[in-house]
Formats: C-alpha cells, structure tokens, sequence
C-alpha cells in the first residue's frame, strides 16, 4: 500500500502482521475509504499462512478520534448539512439507507473483525473517541500508553452509544453506565483496572511491549489458538451479548432519526460548536 494510503501493512517480524491506521491528520477519524481498506488489510492478514497474530496500530498522536463527521454521507451532503427530515433528497429512504450502511461499515465490520480466525492486538496511544472503540474493542488484546484515553461521547450527540455497543461487556454494567451517562474519558490505568485493556506501558515502550506481546503469542500453535479465542467469543456470546447489541444497534438508529427530525443532522449540533469541539 501506498504512503497516501488511509491504512499501512507492514511485517515486523515472522509470524506477526501489522496494520497501521494512516490518517494522522485527521486523528485517525474514520471515512469510509479507511474502513473498506482496514477490512481489505485484516482480509491480507488472514489469508497469509504465515501470519500468526495482527497488531492495530495507527500513526500520529492519537489512536483514532472516531467516525469522521467532516465526510460527505454515501449521497453527497455532508454530516451539518441535510435539509430536516431528507437525506440528500432520497425523503423516506434515508432512513432504511442509512440503516443499512451503519449495518455494514460499523457494526458488521467490527463483529467481523472481533470474530477473525487469528489473534488480534490493539496498540492506543492518546485518544481512542467513540468510533475509536469501534477498532480497538473487537481486537483480543489491548496494550495502551499511560497518556491513553478511551471515551464514548455520543450522548453528547443525541445518541445512546455507539453502534458496535460491547460497554457492559467491555467493563461492567455500572461502569458503562457511568461512563455513557456523563461521557467522561476512561484513562489508561483505569481501564486497566476494569479490565479494559491488558497491558499500559509508558508511550515511548508502547511499540516493542506490543511486538513482545505479539510475539509470545506467536509461539502457540495456530489451531489452539484459534479454538481458544473461539471459545472465549463464544462464551461472552452465550450470556446474549449478540442479541443485546442488535437491540441496541436499533436504539442507535433510533436516535438518529429524532436528531433528523429536530435538528434536520444525524447528530446534536452542539457537536459542531467549537466550545465542545475543543475539549476532546
């Protein structure tokens, strides 16, 4: 792949993949472009026999800043302005459209990429926003740096959570609660001790603990450890985590439609001011 390219592809080491969010100017916020070509990447990963484990990692200081609300939606209008109640014109398509483009791209993806048939380990350094956790969430194994901060801000949006919602599996009820309900930021420690990520290293060693992660899990057999994250997927599945998210995955779209409706935008304004805009 090309420099320009929105996702990189590198082989560190026998055994292991790399792929690498490149969008460093826009924080790693995620178009469309980025998340067809971060599928086609963890696709390459998959396919390459002698890959055992995939690292995600991203360029820039930050891990991802989430969905990138600066791009034109799939029928050309962009995030601030639709007219209320269309969608670029399609009227009471936009609704069904939109349903099932977020389907796809947000939460299909992300189930597709937790489900792969290989270990998979996040790098975060810095922010990791709302769709952020959308790339770090379905991913095995999480080693972040001690300035790392994970947030879901979406009810800041006028929405429920964001479209790939694992909150209560990713730390508790409660705490998912909280965190949704007053979008504070979730700092790497913390989410250490809830369970969240599995390792924190100062940023400067956050690259080489990685590999050196990666690499221990590159000594196991590859059908164990296959049967192994399985199992465990399948567990977590087992106690209704699949049904749950396709509720709330509703409840998102749900809220989408009453911001058309009020606000004539898929979110709460107040997202646009720079007063808020400034503080993430």
């Amino acid at each position: 792949m090309s420099s320009d390219s929105p996702i990189l592809y590198e082989t560190p080491e026998p055994g292991i993949a790399r792929i690498v969010l490149n969008r460093p100017a826009a924080r790693n916020a995620q178009d469309t472009r980025m998340l067809y070509a971060l599928n086609d990447a963890f696709d390459r990963a998959v396919a390459e026999d002698g890959v055992k484990v995939i690292i995600l990692a991203s360029t820039g200081p930050h891990f991802s800043a989430g969905h990138d609300l600066r791009e034109a939606d799939p029928f050309g209008n962009m995030a601030g302005e639709r007219p209320v109640g269309t969608w670029g014109g399609l009227g009471s398509q936009a609704s069904e459209r939109r349903y099932a483009r977020e389907m796809e791209i947000y939460l299909g993806l992300s189930e597709r990429w937790r489900n792969l048939s290989k270990p998979t380990i996040a790098q975060v350094q810095g922010k990791c926003i709302a769709g952020g956790l959308m790339l770090a969430w379905p991913c095995d194994i999480i080693v972040a740096s001690e300035d790392a901060e994970f947030l879901d801000n979406t009810l800041t949006m006028g929405a429920m959570g964001v479209e790939f919602f694992v909150h209560p599996w990713e730390m508790g009820a409660r705490k998912a609660k909280e965190h949704l309900f007053t979008a504070e930021p979730i700092s790497a420690q913390e989410a250490l001790a809830i369970g969240m990520v599995n390792k924190v290293v100062p940023r400067d060693a956050l690259a080489e603990a990685t590999l050196e992660m990666a690499r221990k899990i590159a000594r196991m057999p590859m059908l164990a450890l296959k049967l192994a994250k399985e199992a465990v997927n399948n567990a977590q599945d087992a106690q209704g985590r699949v049904q749950a998210m396709r509720t709330a995955f509703a409840l998102h779209q749900l809220t989408h439609a009453q911001n058309e409706q009020v606000f004539g935008m898929l979110v709460d304004p107040t997202l646009m001011k720079p007063a808020f805009t400034e503080k993430l």
